[in-house]
């Protein structure tokens, strides 16, 4: 059965398994506010833990905004990995109340028991600064988009070395079209704690790519990604084979540092309205399996995590949902 809550809204989730069960992270905001659209700044991060990634025990909320600084309007949707000393580290948005919640930054935790999180330093591990923010959005464009995006981030080892790689949405400047300056920011690691920015491994086609996962199926790399309708650009609505649609779609490439191009072929899972927004492929002993939020539009917003659906790869190489009997 989906993760449902009687009292909140569930939306954006990320996952880890610790060798003997699942845990989901979620962002999680009380349904007495009313007006789902009133969730995103009053977000904090749930947690659950389950056997199969269908039957759920909610263990109550992981991280919550502070009092002030650089995440105290909200936490937002993030990533964790686990160290090579065993200590896990959760890397989250934060949005300040200061800024009215318009700016994003990256932040550090650390946890032994993948529940109480501690967070490193008073401020964020990543922001917009230094000699590579010259090709990022790194200001708020104001009256070009609502906010400075640099949030959701990902992180993962670096197959090549013994460092980390981080990748988060993000924007870039000078594009002429507002739709067309989404990208997929990127950061290096040798130990978890200190970042380097370096530039977008991918920006365009979007005004947006939210919630990026990047992984190895089927002897490519795949970089999963969702976005609205209402933020296809007009180059890519004029190349794609169906109308716009909001949902999770993917880049591809060889190698994960790029160059990374669009998945060619129908957009992997939308709707109009959207059916499941923000998903997350998991890897499970029956294969990979695709999960994320019913959405369902402001209308009839969902609200709960959804049972995950096989995910597959088709003779030509584009990622499928597998069709369930």
């Amino acid at each position: 059965m989906a993760l449902t809550l009687k009292d909140k809204w569930i939306w954006d989730s990320w996952y880890l398994h610790d060798g003997g069960r699942w845990h989901a992270w979620f962002l999680e905001a009380d349904r007495a506010l009313g007006d789902p659209e009133l969730r995103h700044f009053n977000a904090r991060q749930g947690h659950a833990v389950s056997d199969d990634l269908q039957s759920w025990t909610y263990l109550g909320t992981s991280l919550a905004p502070r009092a002030e600084g650089f995440d105290s309007q909200a936490t937002w949707t993030g990533s964790v990995v686990t160290g090579p000393d065993g200590l896990h580290h959760l890397f989250y948005t934060g949005c300040d109340r200061a800024e009215g919640g318009l700016w994003q930054r990256i932040g550090h935790a650390v946890s032994r028991d993948l529940h109480d999180w501690e967070r490193v330093g008073d401020g964020p591990c990543l922001d917009l600064v230094g000699p590579a923010a010259v090709h990022y959005e790194a200001g708020h464009a104001v009256g070009h988009w609502p906010d400075r995006a640099m949030r959701d981030p990902w992180v993962m080892p670096d197959p090549e070395g013994d460092g980390w790689l981080m990748y988060f949405t993000a924007r870039v400047p000078g594009r002429a079209e507002a739709n067309d300056a989404g990208a997929i920011g990127f950061a290096t690691s040798p130990d978890l704690h200190s970042w380097e920015l370096q530039p977008p491994v991918f920006a365009g086609g979007f005004g947006q790519l939210e919630v990026p996962q990047v992984f190895r199926l089927g002897g490519r790399w795949h970089c999963l990604f969702c976005t609205a309708a209402r933020h296809w650009s007009d180059a890519y609505r004029r190349q794609a084979p169906q109308p716009p649609v909001t949902g999770s779609h993917y880049l591809v490439a060889e190698h994960p540092r790029g160059p990374w191009q669009i998945a060619p072929g129908p957009f992997l899972d939308g709707a109009e309205p959207c059916r499941r927004y923000a998903a997350r492929m998991v890897e499970t002993g029956a294969g990979p399996m695709l999960t994320g939020f019913a959405d369902g539009g402001r209308d009839a917003f969902g609200g709960y995590l959804m049972d995950p659906a096989p995910l597959g790869v088709a003779p030509d190489g584009r990622l499928v949902l597998v069709p369930q009997s």
